[in-house]
């Protein structure tokens, strides 16, 4: 018979994952993962504790963060029988760094506020970009912004870091009339018949301006995205229920129709 006493805590979580993983007698699925495998249930995790948050369901947050936590506990197994490192190692990595970047907390310098901490952080963040490349190449202000972000994220960190630097425009103007210039070259590309790859890539200029433009102005480009996302589902829903009355369904209706009732929708939330 399995014995199935385990320790409490986060010995306990550890110990879970190193039986799933244990090729006598664990799991067959959890054995046969690798870290690529995993990756994309980790970042869905991370957009779960998100949805959680932006719910404001605590019950929900705390079920997500578990979720969230094994994801750790899983990579940190996988390395550790691959003799990469473990758990334990992960903790004390990550404890130097946030004692290594809070010395105003653990030693003896001082800042003024949030802001200043956060020019602080990112001088930190810096030394150690320059401190890895190890090879006396001057290190990218760009390094470390990760590609599997999101790509609206990596836009918006990717201009932050560059603003930091001095790249940016100083005021609204100048990025609205990019986002217009940008729109031109796209609705020219079309006018030439374009292919997808130039459409493409078009495109992408139009959405790294909006990011920039959101940026400026304060607005989480993501979020924003998300609120545009849950605002047409909210009205197509709406156009649904209205086309249900009548005995009819989208593809049974005409765009006219359901133009008129998006606009329904549309104006019954303004009121």
């Amino acid at each position: 018979m399995a014995d199935t006493t385990l320790r409490t805590g986060i010995d306990g979580l550890l110990e879970i994952m190193a039986r799933l993983r244990n090729p006598d007698g664990g799991c067959p699925w959890d054995i046969e993962q690798d870290f690529t495998t995993i990756v994309p249930y980790t970042i869905e995790e991370a957009y779960e504790v998100a949805d959680a948050i932006q719910r404001g369901d605590m019950s929900a947050l705390k079920d997500e963060l578990g979720d969230l936590l094994l994801q750790v506990v899983y990579h940190a197994q996988m390395a550790r029988e691959a003799n990469h490192f473990a758990f334990q190692d992960v903790v004390e990595a990550i404890s130097a760094k946030m004692v290594r970047r809070h010395p105003h907390v653990f030693g003896s310098a001082e800042v003024a506020d949030a802001a200043a901490q956060t020019v602080a952080w990112e001088e930190h963040k810096a030394q150690e970009r320059t401190e890895k490349a190890g090879n006396g190449a001057p290190a990218s202000i760009l390094d470390g912004v990760a590609r599997a972000l999101p790509a609206l994220m990596r836009a918006e960190k990717l201009q932050k870091r560059a603003a930091r630097n001095g790249f940016d425009w100083p005021d609204i103007a100048p990025v609205i009339e990019k986002i217009e210039e940008e729109i031109a070259e796209l609705r020219h590309e079309i006018a030439e018949g374009g292919d997808v790859d130039r459409l493409e890539d078009e495109i992408g200029d139009v959405i790294f301006a909006c990011v920039n433009l959101a940026r400026h102005l304060g607005v989480d480009p993501e979020a924003a995205l998300r609120r545009g996302n849950e605002k047409f589902e909210r009205r197509f829903r709406s156009v649904e229920q209205a086309l249900v009355k009548k005995g009819e369904t989208p593809s049974t209706s005409t765009l006219t129709e359901m133009d008129a009732l998006w606009n329904a929708a549309k104006d019954a939330e303004r009121r």
